[in-house]
């Protein structure tokens, strides 16, 4: 009996084998068929439409608001400060007497040039007088020669004599032109006491700025005493860096803000751009001229001045966010619509403003993924969730 059973068990061994090595098979079958299935399940995904429209490169670089002119009022004489008539915030007109200085000792330089000048015109008339009677001996002299009562000596000493008196009557009148022109500068730094603000360009009135003195004290000539700026128009400095600078030119329109008005925003004109870049920080001087009418702008306010630097009028553009990099590629996933599949494209990066970009080296259209990216592979198939369709500012 036992070796009969023993026998039947033997027998059986190849049957059970089978059985679990179909087992096997059917179980690795079916996960194999569900990992196909998996992989080829469609990715959800977010599009955007691919656009064809206008596209700006933008740029706003900080800056600081100046007078658009300045004239520093400064007296061109020495002395004590006797009256000031203006102060800060005063309306000046051009030619306006703004200070006085005490001018009682150049008064009194005027009146000794003055006595001086009258010394020297009496001089003239005594100089003219003996030139008439040298001139007038002169003549007798000539008379009696002729008449052989006088001698030709006679005669040349009475020439000599007008020689002279001539002479005299050329230094006094010399004399009389140097009094006159230090009458005249005494004259003038008299006026000098008087201390005008007088600027040579642009409107008759202007705006004092600052007071750098008081009454009583005593200044050096060239010692500033106010400071008066035009304030319509105002300029506004910016300084760019050497890959901003040549889309700058004279001319082109910018939008200024400060902090201090909020969203007001002024529009100018680039008005000067300088030809050197300063050896320290490698930026050029940029200047903007800003009409001011009402007088917002304060010269030193921060601003802050966006500027168009560059336009491309039929870009295509998509969403930043349509924009990946692949295997160190750039590129976009474009939504193959009859297929629900997307195709992988190289691009090449152009403007970016806004939350958009502009695709260059390749003509797209219809839609690119914006969501999901992660996803999805080139011919990957896809089930689109949401088309914004935004625009770009």
């Amino acid at each position: 009996m036992r070796s009969r059973i023993l026998l039947i068990g033997i027998a059986a061994i190849p049957f059970i084998g089978a059985f679990v090595l179909s087992g096997c098979f059917r179980e690795t079958g079916a996960d194999e068929d569900r990992g196909s299935q998996k992989k080829a399940a469609p990715a959800p995904v977010e599009v955007s439409p691919i656009l064809r429209q206008q596209i700006e490169r933008r740029r706003t670089f900080s800056g600081t608001v100046e007078a658009g002119a300045q004239f520093v009022v400064a007296p061109k004489v020495s002395g004590r400060i006797v009256s000031l008539f203006v102060d800060i915030s005063d309306e000046v007109s051009r030619g306006a007497v703004v200070a006085r200085l005490d001018n009682d000792e150049f008064r009194h330089v005027v009146a000794q040039a003055e006595a001086n000048l009258a010394v020297v015109n009496a001089n003239v008339l005594q100089a003219l007088a003996g030139l008439q009677i040298a001139e007038r001996e002169h003549e007798r002299v000539r008379a009696l020669v002729d008449r052989e009562i006088a001698t030709q000596s006679e005669l040349d000493t009475a020439e000599a004599e007008r020689a002279t008196q001539d002479a005299a009557v050329q230094v006094e009148q010399a004399q009389v032109l140097r009094a006159k022109a230090q009458l005249a500068s005494a004259e003038t730094r008299l006026d000098y006491t008087e201390i005008t603000a007088t600027w040579s360009d642009g409107e008759d009135g202007r705006i004092v700025a600052q007071r750098f003195v008081d009454v009583g004290d005593t200044v050096a000539a060239n010692t500033p005493l106010f400071s008066i700026v035009k304030i319509d128009p105002v300029k506004t400095i910016i300084t760019v860096t050497e890959g901003d600078y040549p889309h700058l030119k004279p001319g082109q329109r910018v939008e200024v803000t400060t902090d201090a008005l909020g969203e007001k925003t002024f529009v100018g004109r680039i008005s000067r751009i300088a030809p050197v870049f300063q050896e320290r920080s490698r930026q050029a001087r940029v200047e903007l001229q800003l009409p001011n009418p009402d007088s917002l702008l304060k010269p030193g306010m921060f601003a802050r001045a966006e500027v168009v630097l560059e336009t491309v009028d039929d870009g295509i553009v998509v969403p930043e966010a349509a924009v990946v990099t692949r295997n160190g590629t750039t590129g976009v996933f474009v939504l193959v619509e009859k297929k629900s599949t997307v195709l992988w494209k190289e691009v090449v990066i152009g403007i970016q403003q806004g939350g958009f970009t502009q695709i260059k080296g390749v003509e797209l259209s219809g839609r690119v993924v914006t969501l999901g990216h992660q996803l999805i592979d080139s011919e990957s198939p896809v089930t689109v969730l949401e088309s914004p369709g935004a625009t770009p500012r």
